[in-house]
């Protein structure tokens, strides 16, 4: 009798309960029979209750290398076409999660990659990401950089601005991306001082970057802003975060009309729930086990299959008639776009 679902080399596999205690998802199935397809979906679902090993880390930001599994950054069924040569990309919380596989993406692409990350706590992660895009990167590409800092700062942002542009030039491609959020079960527990380390981080940041990093942007660059299926669909565990996110999304609209006529686009990611350091960071450990499981598809998302949204949407060749717009990828739920 089978206990226990792991998928293996991203493809549904049945495993004896005393053969593994590992579980994660595909990103991307590969093709196999109708009717087996049939059965091992039927069986992937049935074993959705619990998607991964109970885990919870006690700070944030949360350390990708400790979780267990790891979150899925790349995939062999991804195959890079140059679509963002000679680019030079600065993406925010890329040490880990959706941040780590969309720099590891860029850099395959042929892009020039830094991102920041937070000193002392994402030492070991940035380390890992950064040997990640080293192997990625084009010849032609180069080398990659992580600027340690606190990003709820203007004067923080201004350096890492600069000191991108000193290494490369410019800025060709901006990802807003780090966030930190926490839980609360009533507005009354939400206190200034969390209050605005969660508005610093998750959304000044973004104006800081943005208006540091124009001046060294041109026509046909981007910005990419990530924002949250819960800005659409509401969480009243994640109020203070939830309100950043709506916040984003109309920062995304309002900067992509002020920024249409100087050839410079401005899109934005919903992701829906994605296995990230930020998850056993901010939940407990029920939570987590189960973390995902409410989707249509009902299963937690990897990095890699939100990453490729961000590429998507910083390729002239694919995207040049979108700004103002968000993407969604959240498993199947429909939201008001």
């Amino acid at each position: 009798m089978f206990s226990r679902f792991v998928c293996v080399s991203r493809v549904l596999a049945i495993c004896k309960p005393n053969l593994s205690k590992r579980y994660s998802f595909p990103a991307i199935r590969t093709s196999f029979s109708t009717s087996s397809a049939n059965l091992r979906y039927k069986l992937f679902v049935r074993g959705m209750a619990s998607q991964f090993p109970p885990q919870k880390q006690e700070a944030q930001p949360g350390k990708e290398h400790v979780m267990d599994p790891n979150p899925q950054a790349t995939s062999h069924h991804y195959h890079p076409a140059n679509k963002l040569q000679g680019k030079v990309a600065l993406v925010t919380g890329g040490d880990s999660g959706i941040g780590r596989s969309v720099c590891h993406c860029f850099a395959l692409e042929g892009a020039t990659v830094a991102f920041t990350y937070v000193k002392g706590q994402e030492d070991k992660d940035a380390k890992d990401t950064l040997d990640m895009i080293r192997k990625a990167k084009r010849s032609d590409a180069r080398d990659p950089i992580a600027v340690p800092t606190d990003l709820g700062f203007d004067e923080n942002c201004k350096k890492v601005v600069d000191e991108v542009v000193k290494a490369f030039g410019r800025i060709d491609i901006l990802v807003n991306n780090a966030a930190e959020q926490y839980k609360a079960s009533s507005v009354e527990e939400i206190d200034e001082d969390r209050l605005l380390r969660v508005f610093r981080t998750n959304i000044f940041s973004y104006f800081f970057l943005t208006r540091h990093a124009l001046k060294h942007m041109k026509g046909g660059s981007c910005i990419i802003n990530t924002t949250s299926v819960n800005a659409y669909k509401g969480n009243a565990k994640l109020l203070d975060y939830t309100s950043t996110k709506g916040a984003i999304v109309a920062f995304t609209r309002g900067l992509a009309l002020q920024l249409v006529e100087k050839g410079i686009r401005v899109n934005g990611v919903a992701p829906g729930p994605i296995w990230t350091p930020l998850i056993p960071a901010s939940f407990d450990e029920e939570e987590s086990a189960k973390f995902g499981s409410q989707t249509p598809m009902k299963r937690a998302g990897q990095p890699i299959e939100v990453a490729t949204a961000y590429v998507f949407l910083a390729s002239n060749a694919d995207s040049s008639y979108y700004t103002g717009q968000v993407l969604h990828p959240n498993g199947g739920s429909i939201v008001n776009a």
